[in-house]
């Protein structure tokens, strides 16, 4: 009786779990995407108000295996919403499967533990949706700290 249970059980996971046959993934022709970026954060107790500084890594990759996107505009922000800096200075292509990636150095501290990137892309015919995320790494004497931040779309032109 027990094991019939677990079978069951394994059966509903599966079932549940697997892709729909004929499943399609979300395409788009355009979005604006907010990504989280940690200039610095607070990781020890004892130096509650000094920073540990970290370095950024904006990564946006084109998903779709046949069609490019255009990437509009790339916009750095504080903590207060203010503009810092704009990193594209015209249109750039990602071709298919192609990356790039935006670099917010150690040294620049005045984004602050709530800056952000809004990224902004289009296309011309419907694509599969990038990835568009950060990436944060800092070293402190014999302490390293990691992580990512995943981009969330704000704005979005998805296809019909």
């Amino acid at each position: 009786m027990k094991i019939e249970r677990i079978v069951l059980l394994f059966c509903a996971l599966f079932l549940c779990t697997r892709p729909v046959a004929g499943e399609t993934l979300s395409k788009w022709l355009g979005q604006t995407v907010y990504v989280p970026i940690y200039s610095h954060i607070y990781a020890e107790d004892r130096y509650r108000d000094t920073p540990f500084l970290l370095t950024a890594t904006l990564s946006v990759r084109n998903t779709d295996p046949d069609k490019p996107f255009t990437l509009k505009s790339v916009s750095y922000y504080d903590s207060k919403g203010v503009l810092l800096q704009q990193y594209l200075e015209q249109p750039m292509t990602i071709e298919p499967l192609g990356s790039t990636r935006f670099i917010v150095p150690e040294s620049e501290s005045k984004g602050g533990s709530g800056a952000k990137f809004l990224v902004e892309w289009e296309a011309k015919a419907a694509v599969v949706e990038p990835i568009i995320e950060s990436v944060m790494i800092g070293t402190k004497m014999q302490q390293g700290i990691s992580f990512i931040s995943t981009g969330r779309v704000i704005k979005g032109v998805p296809a019909r």
